[in-house]
Parts: C-alpha cells; structure tokens; sequence
C-alpha cells in the first residue's frame, strides 16, 4: 500500500507528440528526466498530435496505441522516435519491425494497422489538440498551461518542474 492518499490523483503531464518529429525526439531527454524525478507522482500521458507533413506520423500514432495496449507503450514511443531517419524511409515496415525488437505481437500490430482499430483515439487527440490550440508537436500542457517545445524546448523542462512542484505542494498542503 502506498503512504499516498487513496482517491488522490497525481498531476497530469499531457505531451502532445508526434512519432515522426525530430523535436519530439529531441524531447525524449527531458521526458526520461520527468519520469525518473517524478515516478507515478506525475501522471505523463502521451497525446496524438500527428502532423499531415509527416506521412508516416498517422499509423506511427495508431502503432503506439497497439504497443500501449500490449503493455509498452513508452518503450515503444521511445524506440521510433530514437530512429525519426528510418521511419522516414521505411514508413509501416518500420512500424511492426520495432515492435517485433521489442518482443511485442507483431503480427496483431499489422492487423492493427491494417483494420484501424486505434483511429478514433488518434481522431479525438487531435481533434481536443486543435482546440485548446496546439499546433506543432511537442507541446506540454500541465495545470491548465500550454508549453510549446516545438519553437524551442529551451528551459521547458524546468518550467515543467515548477508547475508540477508546485501541483505537488498544492495536494500535500
């Protein structure tokens, strides 16, 4: 049992991501760090914020609705964004090949791709994106604000810290 208050919900990180974006990639760093500082006191979500430049970043979206639902879903995020170049060239291919490296079902993330199973949660990240106004990825939004990484990631991540610092305080207090 942990020492936190049944009922308390951890505060919220959305990221708002796509899986062919090299900044997304280069965000990569600063999530790892939210994630060791914080452990499961910060709920980070991944959000789907595909953008048509990036013919692959639609299936990539749906890709990694299948890998959360067999149990990796941030394992999976990490290993494309890793590789942006490749699946900038080999597209779907690249898709299923990762999670086939990373011991997933392979065969049931083709199916995946091919019926469209995970489209609707992609349609609706994006659609609730475009309404509270993200255009470019990654965008955080935590405690009710918008940070756009897509411009720069500059500083980024200690304002992160800040707001969730300071949600933390809020629940102790």
């Amino acid at each position: 049992m942990s020492d936190s208050s049944p009922g308390r919900a951890a505060p919220v990180l959305d990221v708002w991501c796509e899986l062919q974006c090299p900044d997304c990639r280069d965000a990569l760093d600063d999530l790892r760090a939210l994630r060791a500082r914080y452990g499961d006191r910060l709920e980070l979500r991944l959000r789907h914020f595909p953008l048509e430049k990036h013919k692959h970043s639609f299936a990539a979206a749906q890709a990694s609705e299948e890998a959360a639902e067999q149990g990796q879903g941030w394992a999976y995020v990490e290993a494309v964004l890793g590789r942006v170049e490749e699946l900038d060239r080999a597209g779907e291919p690249f898709l299923v090949q990762v999670a086939q490296e990373l011991g997933l079902d392979a065969e049931e993330f083709d199916t995946a791709l091919i019926d469209g199973r995970h489209i609707l949660i992609v349609d609706a990240d994006q659609a609730e994106g475009k309404a509270i106004g993200v255009t470019g990825t990654p965008t955080y939004v935590i405690g009710g604000e918008r940070l756009d990484g897509g411009k720069s990631q500059e500083g980024l991540r200690e304002r992160v810290e800040e707001i969730a610092d300071r949600l933390l305080a809020e629940q102790d207090g």
